[in-house]
């Protein structure tokens, strides 16, 4: 206030002596204020914009103070209704300081230039937005879809532009080929060429870096988080008013979304009732099955595996970000955009909480699966963990059911065996296929514990035993290798043995006993017993 920036100032809410400390100033020409708010920033406004917000006026005050805006001066346009209904009560609540003031660009303050321009490039831009919003209605309502945006934008703005996936997947890209060659090249996506979404290069809002600025928006239809914006440039200085223009056109880009979400839905539902009888054996005749499956464009005539993808148990952590579909559905068209580009035949399909993979087998499939999962979870961390199980190969859709099985129990006994992000091949189970056939879970934990007695017991010492124990056996009691691998002395392994023998019995001479450790240990580890 004492800058003289502020005529007749009034402080109606919040404690202005204790509020944070002013950095930079300035204005709210557009209720859409967000692309302009700075941290420490003085929100400069009159009543004639607020009555225009669209938001309650406390969401709008609460929005202002978590990106810990210092403060709110508003020019009063309506002597009649000076603030909105409830404005003041909102603010005193927050702590939040607002001065009513007599003008916002008082004439001969240094500022007042500044804030004056500042406020018509607010208005310009809202206008270029609405205009370029109306040309992309009309693009999407003559049938134009991800393609036909993006390029329109690119040329509008002069800049590259994506449109991608919530994670980051590209669906579209438009502009000239030597300025996406540099965004490819640049921080913002990673080698696969996914926006990184989840680090400060690909996050929401404008960065600069260089010469290279990229602002990214959210593509939001009916609350749910369902894609990203971007637009990228080196030959011009991009601002806030090309974020503004940028998340206004994101709001079009949404209606394509819906679009497709309507006419895929249905779609969706009938293939994933296909491939759920097919996973329950009442699929048909193989040649019936064949047929219908083409209509999805679908070659399910040729040696097939079965994936089974399932999140893993991780609680997603609560995001100021707009909801998002369900977390199956989200990793089911993650992987549909990566296995098409591999086996564009192949069936993906999102079911109740796991998705499922109908692929062609040869002779580098696991390769090939390790391939399409790394890409779905890209470089960077943030994405939502999932555990992969992957059958033998079936020659025929009747053996569909039982490759499923074992994909499921490859999933199962993998996540118990190696933990979240396990991808394991059924093959690969050895004697754990058998004894995740057992039911009764609690006889498996019965005989491990009978078995191993002591050594099950949730103790340092245990664990180390045990470690002993497992790599005795894997060397069919070879003394010298244990203690090679093991890293002790070898009296010291000899002295651990004897040691072993008093608390199991006389494993090194006994070889159906050392078949009933091994299988108790495999049981353990399965069963995450103290590991």
């Amino acid at each position: 206030m004492a800058s003289g920036l502020l005529l007749s100032p009034e402080a109606v809410a919040g404690d202005v002596e204790a509020a944070r400390d002013v950095s930079s100033v300035g204005v709210m020409a557009v209720p859409d204020i967000a692309p302009w708010l700075r941290a420490g920033q003085l929100l400069v406004t009159s009543t004639s914009v607020l009555s225009r917000l669209v938001e309650p006026i406390e969401v709008f005050l609460s929005r202002l103070d978590l990106r810990s805006v210092a403060g709110l001066a508003v020019r009063l346009d309506d002597a009649v209704a000076p603030l909105p209904d409830g404005m003041i009560e909102a603010a005193a609540d927050l702590g939040f300081p607002v001065v009513v003031v007599d003008d916002l660009f008082p004439a001969g303050h240094a500022l007042s230039g500044g804030l004056a321009e500042m406020w018509d490039l607010q208005v310009d831009a809202m206008f270029t937005a609405d205009r370029l919003r109306k040309v992309l209605v009309d693009l999407v309502m003559a049938g134009g879809g991800h393609d036909e945006l993006a390029s329109w934008m690119a040329r509008e703005m002069s800049g590259a532009v994506l449109i991608t996936t919530p994670d980051g997947r590209q669906l579209s890209r438009a502009g000239d080929e030597s300025e996406l060659r540099r965004l490819a090249a640049s921080p913002a996506l990673d080698s696969t060429g996914r926006l990184r979404t989840d680090s400060i290069d690909g996050g929401l809002g404008l960065r600069s870096r260089g010469d290279e600025f990229v602002v990214v928006s959210t593509i939001s239809a009916n609350g749910i988080d369902h894609g990203r914006l971007v637009l990228y440039s080196t030959e011009r200085t991009l601002s806030s008013e090309d974020l503004y223009i940028v998340e206004q056109a994101a709001t079009v880009c949404a209606l394509v979304v819906a679009r497709e979400l309507v006419v895929s839905s249905v779609e969706e539902k009938h293939q994933a009732n296909f491939v759920r009888d097919l996973l329950r054996g009442r699929g048909g005749e193989h040649e019936h099955v064949v047929a219908h499956a083409r209509t999805f464009g679908w070659d399910l005539d040729r040696p097939l595996v079965v994936l089974v993808i399932e999140p893993d148990p991780v609680v997603e952590e609560a995001s100021p970000m707009p909801a998002r579909m369900p977390l199956v559905e989200r990793q089911a068209r993650a992987f549909a955009g990566a296995v098409a580009e591999r086996d564009p035949g192949a069936a993906v399909t999102a079911l109740a909480t796991e998705t499922v993979i109908l692929m062609g087998d040869g002779a580098d499939t696991m390769n090939v699966v390790r391939e399409i999962v790394d890409y779905v979870r890209g470089d960077g961390g943030g994405r939502c963990s999932f555990g992969v199980g992957v059958s033998r190969a079936t020659t025929t859709v009747d053996g569909i059911p039982a490759m499923y099985s074992q994909a499921r129990t490859a999933l199962k006994v993998g996540r118990q065996l190696s933990g979240v992000r396990a991808v394991t091949h059924f093959d690969d189970l050895g004697v754990c296929r058998l004894l995740s056939l057992v039911e009764d879970e609690r006889e498996l934990e019965s005989f491990a514990q009978e078995t191993l007695r002591e050594l099950t017991e949730d103790t340092a010492e245990a664990r180390d035993m045990r470690r002993t124990l497992e790599v005795l056996l894997a060397t069919n009691i070879n003394i010298a290798e244990t203690a090679r691998q093991l890293h002790f002395h070898y009296n010291t392994l000899r002295y651990r043995v004897t040691k072993l023998e008093k608390m199991l019995g006389s494993f090194t001479e006994n070889p159906g006993l050392r078949l009933d450790l091994s299988l108790a240990l495999k049981i353990m580890a399965m069963r995450g017993i103290n590991s």
